[in-house]
Formats: C-alpha cells, structure tokens, sequence
C-alpha cells in the first residue's frame, strides 16, 4: 500500500510541475525577448568623442620597475658553451 501511495503522490506532483512549466515558461520566455527587443532598439550608436586638436590623452601607463628588485637578483655571472 504505501508504494502505491508513493507513486501515486510521485505522479501527481510531477502531473503539477508539468503544468505550472507550461503556463510560467512562454511568460518568462516572452519577457525575456521583449526586454532584448528593447534593448537592441533603445540603443544608438555611440559616436566618439571629438578632442580638439593638440590634446594628448594617454590610456596606459606600464608600471615602472622598481630599483628593488634587480638589487636582489643576485650576481651575473658569463658562461661560455662548451661543445
């Protein structure tokens, strides 16, 4: 008896959760492409800025090395290759 019970309520819930996909799945389906449709409309290409002329803008600036570390690199030492 309590197999039965358990399929039963197993095959019921499953019954339940079919359902529910099917009526919350095309809402969420459809907000999605309609927020996409939105946002591919709202937007406008974006036009550079226009520098007056002379101005200099520099985007990266590599970090300088630091005296620190080769001080503690230790000695080089010259080697020749023996054949």
């Amino acid at each position: 008896m309590p197999l039965i019970k358990f399929l039963f309520i197993a095959v019921l819930v499953l019954w339940v959760i079919r359902i529910l996909i099917r009526l919350i799945l095309p809402l969420l389906f459809n907000n999605l492409a309609s927020k996409m449709q939105q946002q591919a409309t709202g937007q406008q290409p974006q036009q550079p800025k226009r520098k007056p002329d002379g101005a200099i803008s520099i985007d990266y600036m590599p970090p300088k090395p630091s005296q620190d570390k080769t001080d503690k690199l230790g000695d080089f030492v010259d080697y020749e290759e023996v054949k």
